[in-house]
């Protein structure tokens, strides 16, 4: 019988006190800069995209601006689309995709589709590179009012206005092997439950709505990223990550139940991505690619198939 020791933090059995969040939040050591990484980057778009500042979040002596990336030739008439990366901070795929394809892409959609770019809505986990905020809060749980994130609340005001025009939403993730080290054990003890411990998928996947299935959308995404790395199969169970995969590479949640980022928008067409940056058969830059290419996939197929 394997057994797994306690998580250094609170008592086995019983949720974490305020005590032991503050001593949780005295063990993350900033490792990297959101400003030197992400601000940079944004403002290097200022000359062909508007760059907006739609929040800040601020944590004891920590303050962090937020921005969205929009075309310039923005139109009202026009479909939105939203792609939001960074909700977890560790993901790194997300935010460099995001942001690579603001860079490379975004003016070939001018005229055709308002696309709206939130590339790093965790910046105090960026630079930690950790899941939740300085709170403990996962903000891809907090997608509901009223949010006990700050991060999560910040993009639902950015997207309140456009309710009922965003046609398409996807949101960049990663499933990394700190996710079974180190971030679900962490919840079970932060929750007061036994750490159950699991299996990373060994590839990209996505994760559709199950209140609103887009079978197609998701295969145009996967076959367009299985051009760019490998797609994650399902276990013995036919399961990737505890959910039954239907389709190669896509599971579902419920998205506005579980309060996630890509139920956030009401968009028709919704998807989360997930990259395995840990694999030994994929590198980095292909990670950040495949994110770029599944963008790219899931604003061509709602533009193809949006209603006339």
């Amino acid at each position: 019988m394997t057994t797994t020791a306690p998580y250094p933090i609170g008592t086995p059995g019983q949720p974490w006190s305020d005590a032991d969040k503050a001593a949780w939040r005295a063990r993350q050591r900033r490792q990297r800069s959101y400003f030197d990484d992400v601000v940079r980057a944004v403002e290097r778009l200022r000359g062909s995209a508007d760059v907006n500042r739609y929040g800040r979040i601020e944590y004891a002596d920590d303050a962090y601006p937020l921005y969205a990336i929009r075309p310039r030739g923005w139109c009202d008439e026009l479909a939105c689309a939203l792609v939001t990366g960074g909700v977890h901070g560790y993901e790194t795929s997300g935010v460099l995709g995001a942001l690579r394809f603001a860079q490379d892409h975004l003016d070939a959609y001018a005229g055709r589709l308002n696309v709206l770019i939130a590339p790093c809505i965790s910046p105090w986990a960026w630079e930690r590179i950790h899941r939740w905020n300085a709170d403990a809060v996962d903000p891809n749980r907090s997608f509901r009012e009223p949010s006990p994130a700050a991060e999560s609340a910040a993009l639902m005001r950015l997207i309140a206005p456009l309710r009922g025009r965003i046609l398409v939403h996807i949101d960049l993730h990663e499933t990394t092997d700190s996710d079974e080290s180190e971030f679900r054990p962490a919840l079970a003890a932060r929750d007061g439950k036994p750490f159950e411990p699991g299996t990373i998928p060994d590839g990209f996947y996505l994760v559709d709505d199950s209140a609103n299935p887009q079978p197609a959308f998701q295969r145009a995404i996967i076959d367009a990223v299985a051009r760019v790395t490998h797609i994650a199969p399902a276990d013995e169970r036919g399961e990737i990550i505890g959910s039954k995969v239907l389709a190669p590479g896509v599971i579902e949640y419920d998205f506005v139940r579980l309060g996630l980022c890509a139920g956030v928008s009401g968009a028709r067409y919704t998807t989360t991505t997930e990259v395995y940056p840990d694999s030994p058969r994929t590198t980095p830059a292909e990670c950040i690619a495949a994110q770029v290419a599944a963008v790219r996939a899931a604003l061509d197929f709602a533009l193809a198939h949006a209603p006339a």
